[in-house]
């Protein structure tokens, strides 16, 4: 079921959609008239949730509502999504202030609500009281961290969202493994043959098919944090969200940038390194970032970090612009897996 609400002073579409950025940013959550599941791509990719839903023989059918990120509110059957997913005008701010659109594609959109349903569907039949899922799981009463540290090569858990998700917490370790079973391309009693994981993808199978055919017993209407109830602006938002996914960025060094580029003046007439990377920044930011699966937000705030400092240092190029390039795509990666490895990297949640 889809929860769509308005409020009194709701600015219409027309009104806030053709505002530039800067002007749009000032616009507050619930003044967002017009923004619906209804008659968007959302509407059509729940309906293929719903379809796989049927398909596993699965009576439960979670509600779902705007909100201002993706959650699953603790005890509701239900499933909050990101606002910006209801309307192109603001995925394109997210995209501008974000770097990346969380779900905004079909495929990452199926994924994220496949692990969210599975949050909700452990909600809607109370499963955390079953004494083998808290054993194969953990204690899902365990606190959430503000921060976690994956283990990359791990075979206890599965592989679904991106940075290694499933191990953050044994709520959302649940919830992973659940999408994976869901999924009918996932083929996970081949993939994770001989894994750790296999056992919890087994239980799963095995519960999933004990509640075939059974009605959820907790049936809460309850919705949290609708976007037409949050008052606060857009640029509040971003500045929040920014905030928290731009911590903890991988430390570089003086030696690497000097074997890249160099200060000396017979290349003073080069192109300037800090002018380089920042033309280049995009291209090697999204490349670097489904290398490593790290957030590009987070890549970028390192970039700004190396332009900075290749000012500082008066850097310039020493080759051409496409072999530099490809020496410094090398270079951002192993920084940034460097950092994922040395036990400092923390993903946000």
């Amino acid at each position: 079921m889809v929860e769509a609400a308005a409020s009194d002073h709701q600015l219409k579409p027309a009104d806030w959609a053709a505002l530039p950025d800067d002007k749009l940013l000032e616009v507050r959550m619930c003044d967002l008239g017009g923004i619906s599941i209804e008659g968007t791509e959302l509407e059509d990719r729940i309906a293929a949730i719903a379809k796989e839903l049927k398909a596993s023989g699965l009576k439960f059918r979670p509600r779902y509502w705007l909100a201002d990120d993706w959650f699953t509110p603790d005890g509701v059957p239900g499933v909050a999504i990101p606002f910006y997913l209801a309307h192109p005008r603001l995925a394109k701010l997210e995209l501008a202030q974000m770097l990346e659109v969380e779900g905004g594609d079909e495929v990452s959109c199926l994924r994220i609500l496949r692990h969210e349903v599975g949050h909700a569907l452990d909600n809607a039949y109370d499963l955390r009281r079953r004494p083998t899922r808290r054993r194969l799981f953990g204690n899902p009463a365990t606190q959430y961290p503000e921060y976690y540290t994956p283990k990359p090569y791990s075979k206890s858990f599965v592989h679904h969202l991106d940075h290694w998700y499933a191990q953050s917490h044994p709520d959302e370790d649940f919830a992973e493994t659940f999408a994976v079973w869901l999924d009918p391309k996932s083929d996970w009693a081949e993939h994770y043959l001989h894994w750790p994981a296999q056992r919890k993808l087994e239980y799963m199978d095995r519960l999933m098919h004990e509640l075939r055919r059974r009605w959820p017993t907790v049936k809460s209407k309850r919705v949290v944090d609708p976007v037409h109830r949050l008052r606060k602006t857009l640029r509040e938002h971003y500045k929040k969200k920014r905030e928290h996914y731009g911590l903890d960025h991988p430390d570089f060094y003086d030696r690497d940038l000097r074997n890249l580029f160099s200060a000396d003046s017979a290349y003073a007439k080069k192109l300037a390194a800090d002018k380089f990377v920042n033309k280049i920044r995009r291209e090697v930011r999204g490349t670097v970032a489904s290398f490593t699966d790290s957030y590009q937000y987070t890549i970028d705030q390192l970039i700004n970090r190396i332009i900075a400092r290749c000012r500082d240092l008066n850097l310039h190029l020493t080759d051409t612009e496409k072999a530099t390039k490809a020496d410094f795509m090398v270079f951002l990666t192993v920084q940034t897996m460097n950092y994922l490895h040395s036990g400092r990297h923390r993903v946000a949640l």
